[in-house]
């Protein structure tokens, strides 16, 4: 076994119903916070991998080809 080859996270196995709700209640509000705290930065990232304008439709082969 390789260090690589270890969890990341390592997550509980037995947890109540109330626990594993708790649990997941945290990680959404992580995450929202995280959303938050990095907005800009995670709106830039969104700018420079979007197309800057929509591709064009390409022209049907057959005119008489319906249009979907």
């Amino acid at each position: 076994m390789q260090p690589n080859d270890l969890p990341l996270v390592c997550i509980p196995l037995d947890l109540s119903d109330e626990s594993a709700a708790s649990l997941i209640t945290f990680l959404y509000e992580l995450t929202e916070c995280l959303e938050r705290h990095y907005a800009g930065q995670l709106i830039n990232r969104y700018h420079q991998n979007s197309p800057s304008s929509p591709p064009a439709p390409s022209a049907p082969s057959d005119p008489n080809d319906p249009p979907f």
